[in-house]
């Protein structure tokens, strides 16, 4: 099973509308008793332009994918997964989900992670960030979302998918957790994030816009555009991960990694061979299972887990 929104929209762009067995839901929002809302101030919004929960679930062949996604989000939160007392490490990782800034994968990419990093010591907060405008309707959303993916596979479209606003709520969101570690038992000096293709696209803009202060600690960027950014000389250490066959980014090589390499800053790579574009958490039956344990083990090698 895949659980990823991002490996679906892969899927829908490459394969014909009559193979498909699309499903979608309303669903209530998960995990949201505890989200804390970044901009607090903002309006509630008018009903029928709220954000919009789903479950999903697509059959193509032998590949059957469910997910719980959100989109047409319009007040960023965090919500925290916090650890045990007796687990806790002092570190805390910011997770951002990815879905081409249209959507956002919150289970596969976002709560899966969050709650496996807190049961490893780490703090955790799944961020609920500003998304494009989509269509209410389910059927024009999956046409929007397989036309985004079909574009984002074009040599140099990814410039193309942005959303500003998701930069800005991923810098406050580090704000915030650093503004309250006291209350979440975690070291302001080892905030870190991880992000999932557009998620590692707001937490790799979130180094590249914030000021030096509002950055990341560090950061794990999993299967993010492979292109090479201006990389600061103060860029903090980063934990790149990419599948092989990924359909979106293989053909990009890794120049992002020979980026931050020039400019003198730690990098680990880790290319599976196989897992395609959206494997969360990790697919089953690839290496790319391996994902989290070998995130926490470069966390533990730079000393960002030793308790202080």
């Amino acid at each position: 099973m895949i659980r990823s929104t991002i490996a679906l929209l892969a899927l829908l762009a490459a394969t014909s509308a009559a193979a498909q067995d699309v499903r979608m839901a309303p669903v209530a929002p998960v995990d949201q008793a505890d989200a804390i809302p970044l901009w607090p101030d903002q309006p509630v919004p008018a009903k029928g332009a709220d954000e919009q929960w789903s479950t999903m679930h697509v059959q193509i062949g032998a590949n059957s994918i469910d997910n719980i996604m959100v989109r047409n989000v319009v007040r960023p939160t965090i919500t925290p997964y916090l650890p045990d007392p007796a687990k806790a490490t002092g570190a805390a990782v910011i997770v951002a989900p990815g879905g081409a800034f249209l959507s956002l994968s919150m289970t596969g990419e976002g709560s899966d992670v969050a709650r496996w990093l807190a049961d490893h010591g780490v703090a955790a907060f799944v961020l609920k960030y500003r998304l494009n405008a989509t269509p209410r309707d389910d059927r024009a959303f999956l046409g929007v979302m397989g036309q985004r993916f079909a574009d984002a596979a074009k040599p140099g479209a990814q410039a193309e998918v942005k959303e500003p606003r998701a930069t800005q709520d991923a810098l406050k969101a580090l704000d915030m957790v650093r503004a309250d570690a006291a209350r979440f038992h975690v070291d302001p000096a080892r905030i870190g994030m991880i992000g999932f293709s557009a998620g590692a696209m707001t937490t790799l803009n979130a180094v590249l816009e914030g000021k030096p202060a509002q950055r990341p600690a560090f950061i794990g960027y999993i299967y993010g555009p492979m292109l090479a950014p201006a990389v600061p000389a103060d860029a903090p250490p980063m934990f790149n991960a990419i599948a092989m066959d990924d359909g979106l980014f293989k053909g990009q090589g890794f120049a992002i990694v020979e980026a931050w390499r020039q400019a003198k800053r730690p990098v680990e790579l880790h290319a599976y061979e196989r897992g395609d574009h959206g494997f969360g958490a990790g697919r089953p039956g690839t290496t790319t299972a391996l994902l989290l344990p070998e995130f926490l083990a470069w966390m533990d090698m730079r000393g960002l887990l030793a308790a202080r």
